[in-house]
């Protein structure tokens, strides 16, 4: 039995937010919650409320008990890249590109 909570479109980089997702791959929920909270990283908020989101989807729509809980994939994907433009020197212009997450937490019980 697996439980899954999905944030899309999540204004993080992708790369940052896998630096975060990889710490708690394979851990339990409540040492993850506790690597989530003490890593000083933009996208650890944003990770360890969808990850409460499994647990809760885990609790209330599977049944599943807490204490057997394990973070089972987690993974990163790219969203839609919002592309703006910066002034250079010389009236010329550089893109940037602002890119968005796609995070999936998917929770297995031991």
């Amino acid at each position: 039995m697996e439980s899954k909570a999905i944030a899309r479109n999540i204004r993080i980089a992708p790369r940052k937010v896998r630096l975060v997702v990889d710490l708690i791959r394979g851990k339990k929920i409540g040492e993850a919650l506790a690597i989530l909270k003490h890593t000083p990283k933009a996208a650890s908020p944003v990770v360890e409320k969808l990850l409460n989101s499994a647990i809760a989807n885990a609790e209330h729509n599977h049944n599943m008990d807490l204490e057997n809980l394990v973070v089972g994939t987690v993974f990163v994907d790219q969203g839609p890249t919002l592309k703006r433009f910066r002034p250079r020197a010389m009236g010329r212009a550089s893109r940037i590109h602002k890119r968005t997450s796609h995070i999936t937490v998917v929770l297995n019980e031991k």
